[in-house]
């Protein structure tokens, strides 16, 4: 992809340091801040690739910045996180994110987390010629005019449905459809960005459309 920026939105210099370091061995640009607020301006004022976010900042939580970030823009966001608690992780996909590292961690481990974000090949997009019903356009889904917002894995796993219509896909295969790790322990967050696909399309009146079939996944049905 051509635009290949990060924002690592730190307050502690020395993690900080050590992310924009080898960021920058990999190749890519990288600005830090150390605030919300400078975050949110660098990511209002630039375009960003992706968004290295951590949950405790001086000034404003990082959910808050997490939610005023997809108001506007679907660039993909990583938590850092010391919380390992679970619901940490749950509140943080169900407002947007499209994946965590609890700390302490590798720093290699988050390069890997970015370039499973970043160096993805896109599916390509259903050609639609009248632009009505969902539909998908621009790396987001689209109900007549109006966009869902999706994050770009949100996009992926809703265009994994919607190209395959009434086939059900299991955990395993939306998380690869999605590039997320395949390990156990991140399939139930399939179930979890579902419902936040979910709420996305009720607010179109289309909640209905994605369907569980108990013990073996998700499918679409169109309404």
């Amino acid at each position: 992809m051509t635009n290949q920026h990060i924002v690592v939105i730190e307050d502690e210099p020395a993690i900080a340091d050590t992310l924009v370091h080898v960021i920058e061995q990999a190749g890519l640009s990288v600005s830090w801040c150390a605030t919300a607020a400078q975050g949110l301006a660098v990511i209002q004022d630039q375009q960003v690739a992706l968004v290295l976010l951590d949950v405790g900042l001086p000034d404003g939580n990082g959910f808050e910045l997490c939610k005023q970030i997809r108001s506007f823009s679907t660039v993909p966001i990583i938590f850092l996180t010391a919380r390992s608690d679970e619901i940490d992780r749950v509140v943080g996909l169900e407002i947007g994110a499209d994946d965590y590292v609890t700390k302490p961690f590798s720093p290699r481990e988050v390069l890997a987390r970015i370039k499973l974000r970043m160096n993805k090949v896109e599916a390509p997009e259903p050609e639609t010629q009248a632009y009505t019903g969902l539909h998908a356009r621009q790396y987001d889904f689209y109900v007549g005019a109006q966009a869902l917002q999706l994050t770009a894995l949100e996009y992926k796993l809703l265009l994994k449905l919607h190209s395959y219509p009434h086939q059900v896909f299991s955990r395993e295969q939306l998380m690869c459809a999605a590039d997320m790790a395949n390990a156990s322990h991140y399939a139930r967050n399939i179930d979890t960005h579902i419902k936040a696909i979910r709420h996305k399309l009720k607010s179109q009146d289309l909640a209905e459309v994605i369907h569980t079939k108990r013990g073996f996944g998700y499918f679409y049905e169109p309404k």
